[in-house]
């Protein structure tokens, strides 16, 4: 069971339903047919992406790698790259929803690329005093190219494999820190597990190997570490002060084409998303939506703002209806964790190596379908826990949230996913209904990991 959380008080409106993401499969991959098989060592566009056609490998002089992608050698995907972005079927019409129990729980630390855009000061994660941080973020008002020139070097690819070698896949990644700390999804790196090979390439053509330093599947991001100082570091903007209509850029891999950049705008903000397939494995997201194109490859990769600071990191896109996993692509709808959530939990992976998510010690009922968000057991789990926040606050089996602060509760999802943008020790006001009697309560929020 995993606690939910929440979106920031008095935030942009909420989706009228929320979007149950699904990740993409993991990648198997294959050693190619042979040397020469793929030229001068391009790895192969992934097949079955919707109507995505082969390309050609790029003629000429590409510094630093030729062809789509560039050189990966020896393995070539065999499917999309897990580092896919997850996607997400439309919102309504809703697939039947089972009655299992969800723990709510406000998470710690990733506000959501609800508020993404960037602040003019940016903030460099886990930045020392004693180490200055070389930054990479483009001037005001200076245009796409020279945003696209400064960042650049700072958004690498990673290509994970499992300790047997036989399966893992690629996704996208920043760096945060000059002493080799990159950000990128849990996704991505959960091909390998904890155990796996993580190999980090850099924009120059060089190559590292990557330790995992921590990882979170609530809030689908990870930490991955490199033996390198001085490298050009982006900074993190703060998402709670973008607005719909803002310009952004994502910059990754998407099928394997490293150093892409592409456009948009915020489309909306605080969409609730839950990509993910098993309990333990779902995410839970306050997320910005974009049009900025992103697709398979893209994921881990940095959303930025007019000032070529971080204000998301993209995780998510939607698929066409009664389209496959494997036919995921660009439609216009990506969604990404906005900056100040993220910022707040890859500080706690590299301080702790794990993250703390808000809770109010209470499951939801995720098959419910009226009104709010009800509380309910599930599993021989009593819907509230004793001595925790709801217990505390009078909360009991079978209340019904309306509200969370000033934010109509529309669906368990939408709850979850706005406690967990919250922060532990934040406190929240409830509008419940119980026995057919509204009231108000208060509940600070608690800290959990795991």
């Amino acid at each position: 069971m995993t606690e939910h959380g929440s979106s920031p008080a008095g935030g942009p409106p909420e989706s009228t339903q929320p979007l149950d993401l699904e990740r993409t499969e993991t990648v198997r991959l294959t050693p190619g047919p042979g040397a020469g098989a793929s030229p001068a060592g391009v790895r192969q566009p992934p097949p079955g992406l919707g109507a995505q056609q082969p390309y050609a490998p790029v003629s000429g002089p590409q510094p630093p790698h030729q062809g789509p992608g560039g050189p990966i050698p020896p393995y070539r995907p065999a499917g999309p790259p897990f580092g896919a972005p997850q996607l997400v079927p439309p919102g309504p019409p809703q697939p039947p929803r089972r009655r299992t129990g969800v723990l709510v729980a406000s998470a710690i630390g990733l506000a959501l690329l609800a508020g993404a855009a960037g602040g003019v000061s940016g903030y460099a994660l886990g930045q020392q005093d004693d180490e200055p941080q070389t930054q990479a973020s483009g001037s005001a008002g200076s245009g796409v190219a020279p945003i696209a020139r400064s960042v650049l070097p700072s958004v690498v690819t990673l290509e994970v494999t499992d300790a047997g070698e036989d399966s893992g896949g690629t996704g996208s990644g920043f760096v945060t820190r000059q002493d080799g700390y990159i950000v990128t999804n849990n996704h991505v790196v959960q091909a390998g597990g904890d155990q796996g090979k993580i190999k980090v390439l850099f924009p120059d053509g060089s190559q590292v190997d990557g330790k995992l330093v921590g990882r979170d599947a609530s809030y689908d991001l990870a930490v991955v570490k490199v033996n390198r100082t001085g490298l050009a570091a982006v900074t993190f903007g703060e998402s709670k002060a973008v607005a719909v209509g803002d310009p952004v850029i994502a910059v990754g891999s998407p099928l394997g084409l490293d150093s892409t950049v592409t456009t948009g705008i915020i489309s909306a903000l605080n969409r609730p998303v839950s990509p993910g397939g098993s309990e333990d494995q779902r995410s839970y997201i306050n997320a910005i939506q974009t049009d900025a194109a992103i697709n398979p490859g893209n994921s881990g990769g940095p959303l930025l703002d007019g000032h070529g600071q971080v204000v998301g990191v993209n995780t998510a896109i939607a698929r066409v209806p009664g389209s496959k996993a494997t036919e995921g692509g660009n439609i216009g709808l990506g969604f990404a964790i906005p900056s100040d959530q993220a910022r707040r939990t890859v500080d706690q992976l590299i301080s702790k190596g794990k993250a703390e998510h808000p809770i109010i010690g209470a499951f939801v009922d995720s098959g419910y379908t009226g009104e709010g968000a009800k509380l309910a057991g599930s599993n021989g789990e009593p819907a509230v826990r004793a001595g925790g926040p709801a217990a505390k606050a009078g909360l009991k089996d079978g209340d019904i949230i309306l509200k969370i602060d000033d934010l109509k509760v529309t669906s368990a999802n939408q709850l979850i996913v706005t406690i967990r943008a919250k922060q532990v020790g934040d406190k929240v006001r409830l509008l419940v209904r119980s026995g057919g009697q509204q009231r108000t309560v208060d509940v600070t929020l608690e800290g959990a990991t795991g």
